[in-house]
């Protein structure tokens, strides 16, 4: 295996699959795509690594090999984009200069109300939304119960509500 590694001449390999990727590359994804020479950069920098480690154990062509890597990236990026562009949200409209200054208002109004509750309540809304972090995540750095994280969670909420009435 150790005279395998050796034998293989990491030059020679980028210089004559290299084209052969990027063709290959180009017609999945599209040429005017401008993300399509870095999907090859991609491509044949983790092709070297894997021969680094040795993970090219010879059971197929080194072409095959690399055929199958440039496969895997290709349906990989196709569903980076397709899941970027399916959950990518309209922008938004530029707002007016009165839009904009009750928006900022607004975002101090709720930030003044947030800091009149008490600091274990804050930093549950904090964790929750502001860090964006799951019911099971919040409990492990608190060290409570996911479902004590949702009770204080809605009586944060009630106490925010009641805050901002007064």
């Amino acid at each position: 295996m150790e005279k395998r590694k050796k034998d293989i001449d990491l030059d020679a390999i980028v210089a004559k699959y290299r084209p052969v990727v990027s063709f290959r590359v180009k017609k999945s994804i599209g040429v005017r795509t401008p993300d399509w020479e870095d999907v090859v950069n991609e491509i044949m920098i983790n092709v070297v690594e894997k021969l680094k480690k040795g993970e090219f154990r010879g059971d197929s062509s080194i072409g095959t090999f690399i055929y199958t890597i440039t496969s895997r990236r290709i349906i990989d990026f196709i569903r980076k984009k397709s899941k970027v562009l399916k959950h990518a949200p309209e922008p938004n409209p530029y707002l007016s200069p009165q839009e904009h200054v009750e928006n900022r208002e607004r975002a101090q109004w709720i930030a003044d109300s947030i800091e009149k509750l008490k600091p274990k309540y804050k930093e549950i809304l904090y964790l929750y939304y502001y860090q964006e972090l799951s019911r099971e995540e919040v409990a492990k750095k608190l060290n409570i119960s996911p479902r004590r994280v949702s009770e204080r969670v809605n009586y944060a909420q009630k106490l925010l509500r009641k805050v901002m009435r007064e």
